[in-house]
């Protein structure tokens, strides 16, 4: 780590930058941006033979669904504001934070420029005939920047607006820094905005380059060239950022303001005095000596007043020294002066600098102005790039930054901690990625694909980047993979060829855990989870622990054998004594390791053994009765005769008849599958017969004499042990194998039932058939295999339930860290909340910088027809319509006031379709739509009708709502037959 400063007070005091977004002339975003510094690209346009302008591409283009804004009210919004509010998006996902999920206060500070957007709208007021004036003003004032961006993000912090001309920028960061050390908010966003396109390039300025050139600090320098522009910074407390795991672009040191007050030539003159008092605050405040800085982004318009003064001035602040030791420069040479966003895209400019240990050089620079006397002073000009090698301290930079009517800034920026990239570790890990439409999907994974590919992010922090720092929409995808070349291979083909999409069910999803039974125990079951996760391990160890005197043997060497010792373990797991005892405790493992991912079961259902993991999680027994129990079963079935096992693919009914003397139906899988067991020369006479009937029976591998006749000679022992431990009404459903229905708390009491279950037909096929009629959207198997979860799925009620498996099968000869990796992402796509932080153990995962969201834009210009669609909320389940990229399914209106309302609504919000169960707000309906339903429905819905007031339409916030309390009905009744 590089000595980011002198003492821990001065930690204490300073501010990470842990983000960064920007809109920048000619630059597709910040990576083009700083190849072209580097190059030293003049990024303005040439519009004509006297103007030259640096334009932002697309601004009227605005993902207004994403942001839950009505297309009409995007028409109106002002640019700025739109571009702004993407922008603050994209720089918190370029943080890895989610603003949903963030649980500390998130600040806002920054300001846009003066346009000419309201008096704009104000000329065409006959296009919007619905809006009042005052949402006029809303939409086109400056002044709602920033609590515009807090509302629609959801930010508890800070809202403050910023207007101090041409350093708006700076001053923002300055006060956001001075919030976060305050304890005002824990992170705080910001920067400004300008964007006043063709009426920016129009404007006749006697400061402008009548060459259309801008020239800081040559001889040559005639003016100054206009730009748009956007930039916003994510900072926090850089002792949190480090405890946090942040991603660290660069460290403020310190920061100081000051004003000109009337010691100058004009109003608009800028002032020696007043900058010097600035940036000698800064470095005293910083504790930083000014011959430690290595380069200064000054304001550098390529005024030759404007550029004597702020040499003046810093070379006074700076103090007598070497000369020509601190390289000085403009990134308005580059792109021109974005007003108020010039600032911060100065300090991003810095930022990437100091990164890349590069300083780029003064675009268009040939000689100095000797007005400026540069080589006598502490400052030098290059127009070639020059390296920034490490040194024996930190390096650091200023930021300096005036703004007309005098207000000064700067800023002391030092080079982030040295981060080490950490090996990846060779686990695997869950990418999980989302978005609002399936294109949007596609296009994030095709985006994140090039990121990796380029970058060299450590596997585990890009996964725990996705997994916190993005916010989690309706269409999902996910891809595990133990490396960036993995990753790169499975996001191409997601890409190319997007999984199908999931809808999460409406609400939390609900999961049954499945529990198998005895057969898909095998050597080497969940090694990879034993080895990497403390959870499971835990569990694995206190089973092994508890067991070993009653086996004689350590059941871990049975699960987990020593290289060489496969053979003696497999011989060991044949029998029921221990493979028993042994797929138990890797279910009980696997249920604890579930837990603490934050998936816990609404229901369970066990298989015949699988039962009594099953009722360890429903709390009828505790693990340490459960697994003597089970040890007690294993113990009493090996003592029975070995016993043949087949499937049969016939109904109960046909099959009964062709049973006699001990043959029995073991298990009812399906409605047409059953499994038969008995002595070996009676089950070979069936399977004989079956043959001649023209049905295919398969024999199976089992050691386990359950469920079969001989089980009579041990079912009373059985009973009395189970009679000896403490059995509890289940807390939860738990559906039984044995009768096909819930267990009531008088039958898990009853050790009778438990004895009738190790004897009667396991009857899988109603129970799966009851649990499938509950509300159980997702089935997970908690055990080897997937054999319960293929029964389910094709049950004739399987329907389209989300199926997973937390393991792999014996034949497929994996440990099990990427199948239950691939369940985790399977739940996690069909809606259930997962609790990242339990699949990062092995060390404290990082947050990286990766690619952000890729917007949906649209054009919404104030000259355009007024488009319609339909949209929602961020964080809020929303699919494009047809006009918006989207296809939302919502149920339409069905009983006369359901349609009267729905009617209004569309009129009021000028959206195309409008469901039964949408949002009025979530639709960008304000207080004033809501007043103006409530006038449309008064005469339509008839004096009879209840006289609504606009908390009711608070209160009623979907048409349902308010037409069943319009009706006097419940809420379900006015969805109509």
């Amino acid at each position: 780590m590089t000595a980011i400063a002198s003492a821990d007070e001065n930690v204490q005091t300073s501010v990470a930058v842990i983000g960064m977004a920007a809109r920048i002339p000619g630059a597709a975003d910040i990576d083009e941006f700083w190849a072209a510094l580097v190059a030293g690209r003049d990024l303005t346009t040439r519009l004509d033979s006297r103007r030259t302008y640096g334009v932002v591409a697309d601004t009227e283009l605005f993902d207004a669904a994403f942001f839950g804004v009505s297309p009409r009210d995007a028409q109106v919004l002002d640019p700025q504001n739109r571009v702004f509010l993407e922008c603050a998006w994209e720089a918190l996902e370029h943080a890895g934070y989610d603003p949903g999920t963030y649980p500390g206060a998130i600040g806002v500070y920054a300001g846009s420029a003066e346009t000419d957007h309201v008096a704009v709208l104000r000329s065409q007021r006959h296009r919007f005939p619905e809006t009042t004036g005052e949402q006029l003003r809303l939409a086109g004032s400056r002044d709602f920047l920033t609590s515009q961006v807090a509302y629609k993000l959801n930010l508890r912090g800070p809202a403050v607006t910023v207007h101090t001309a041409c350093s708006t920028s700076l001053v923002a960061v300055h006060l956001a820094c001075q919030a976060l050390l305050a304890g005002d908010c824990d992170m705080a966003l910001a920067g400004g905005i300008t964007l006043r396109g063709a009426a920016g390039a129009a404007e006749d300025d006697e400061l402008l380059s009548p060459e259309g050139c801008c020239r800081p600090f040559d001889a040559d320098a005639d003016g100054m060239v206009g730009a748009d522009g956007a930039g916003i910074v994510v900072l926090k407390r850089l002792p949190d950022a480090l405890a946090d795991g942040d991603h660290v672009d660069a460290v403020l040191r310190g920061s100081a303001l000051s004003n000109d007050g009337s010691g100058k030539v004009s109003f608009t003159a800028p002032s020696v005095a007043g900058q010097v008092a600035a940036i000698r605050s800064a470095h005293l405040l910083a504790d930083v000596p000014p011959d430690t800085i290595g380069y200064v982004e000054a304001h550098g318009t390529g005024t030759t007043i404007g550029d004597a003064i702020e040499v003046r001035a810093l070379s006074e602040a700076f103090g007598p020294g070497s000369p020509e030791r601190c390289l000085l420069g403009s990134v308005k040479s580059n792109i021109g002066h974005a007003d108020a966003a010039a600032g911060v895209i100065g300090l991003i400019k810095v930022v990437l600098s100091l990164r890349h240990g590069l300083i780029p050089g003064t675009a268009h620079f040939r000689r100095p102005n000797p007005h400026l006397d540069l080589p006598a002073g502490p400052f030098v000009v290059t127009r070639e790039a020059t390296p920034w090698p490490p040194g024996d301290g930190p390096r650091r930079a200023g930021v300096n930054s005036t703004g007309i009517g005098g207000t000064n800034a700067h800023l002391l920026v030092e080079e982030a901690p040295t981060a080490h990239l950490p090996p990846d570790d060779g686990r695997y890990h869950l990418l999980p990625l989302s978005a609002r439409t399936a294109a949007a999907l596609a296009e994030s994974a095709a985006r994140l694909r090039v990121r990796l590919q380029r970058d060299p992010v450590a596997i585990a922090d890009a996964a725990w980047t996705l997994q916190t720092g993005r916010a989690a929409f309706d269409h999902r995808a996910f891809v595990v993979c133990r490396d960036r070349d993995e990753a790169a291979r499975a996001l191409t083909s997601l890409a190319e060829h997007p999984q199908a999409p999931v809808d999460p069910p409406t609400g939390m999803a609900d999961v049954a855990f499945l529990f198998p039974g005895q057969r898909g125990g095998h050597v080497g079951m969940a090694r990879e989870l034993y080895v990497q996760e403390p959870v499971f391990r835990a569990a694995i160890d206190d089973c092994a622990a508890r067991a070993g005197a009653d086996l004689g043997l350590d059941l871990r060497q049975v699960l987990y054998p020593e290289p060489g010792a496969e053979t003696e373990a497999q011989a060991r797991l044949t029998t029921t004594a221990v493979c028993q005892p042994a797929v138990f405790a890797v279910q009980h493992a696997l249920a604890e390791l579930w837990g603490s991912r934050g998936v816990s079961p609404h229901a369970v259902l066990g298989y015949g053994l699988g039962a009594y993991a099953a009722a360890v999680s429903a709390g009828v027994l505790t693990m340490a009765d459960a697994l003597s129990l089970v040890l007690t079963r294993g113990r009493l079935l090996d003592r029975l005769p070995e016993v043949a096992v087949v499937a049969v693919p016939l109904p109960e009914a046909d099959l009964l008849p062709m049973l006699a003397g001990d043959m029995a139906i073991a298990a009812i899988d399906g409605p047409r599958q059953c499994v038969v067991s008995g002595p070996t020369a009676g089950v070979e006479q069936l399977v004989a017969h079956l043959a001649g009937l023209g049905v295919d029976a398969r024999r199976l591998r089992t050691a386990s004499a359950a469920h079969s006749v001989p089980v009579d000679d041990i079912i009373h022992e059985y009973a009395d042990a189970v009679a000896s431990v403490q059995l509890r009404p289940p807390r939860l459903t738990w559906i039984s194998d044995r009768t096909g229905a819930p267990v009531t708390a008088r039958d898990a009491c009853d050790p009778a039932y438990w004895a009738d279950h190790l004897r009667r037909t396991v009857r899988f096929s109603e129970a799966v058939q009851t649990l499938l009629a509950g509300s159980a959207g997702i089935l997970l198997e908690v055990g080897a295999g997937r054999a319960l979860g293929d029964l389910a799925q094709q049950h004739p009620d399987g329907g389209t339930r989300t199926i997973a498996a937390s393991l792999p099968d014996a034949a497929e000869g994996a440990g099990g860290a990427a199948e239950s990796l691939r369940a985790t992402g399977v739940l996690w796509q069909a809606g259930l909340p997962v609790r990242w932080s339990a699949l990062h153990n092995a060390r404290p995962p990082r947050r990286v910088p990766l690619s952000t969201y890729p917007f949906q834009r649209e054009r919404f210009a104030l000259d355009d027809p007024t488009p319609v669609v339909a949209l929602a909320s961020p964080g809020g389940p929303a699919e494009p319509t047809p006009g918006h990229d989207t296809d939302r399914a919502a149920t339409d209106p069905r009983t006369p006031v359901e349609k009267t309302i729905a009617d209004v609504w569309r009129e009021v919000l000028r959206v195309q379709h409008v469901g039964i169960d949408d949002d009025f707000f979530e639709l960008g309906g304000q207080s004033l739509h809501a007043t103006r339903v409530l006038a449309r429905l008064r005469p339509v819905l008839g004096p009879d009708a209840p006289r609504l007031t606009i908390m009711d339409v608070f209160d009623h916030s979907t048409i349902r709502e308010l037409a069943a309390l319009v009706s006097g009905s419940d809420p379900q009744e006015g969805a109509g037959p």
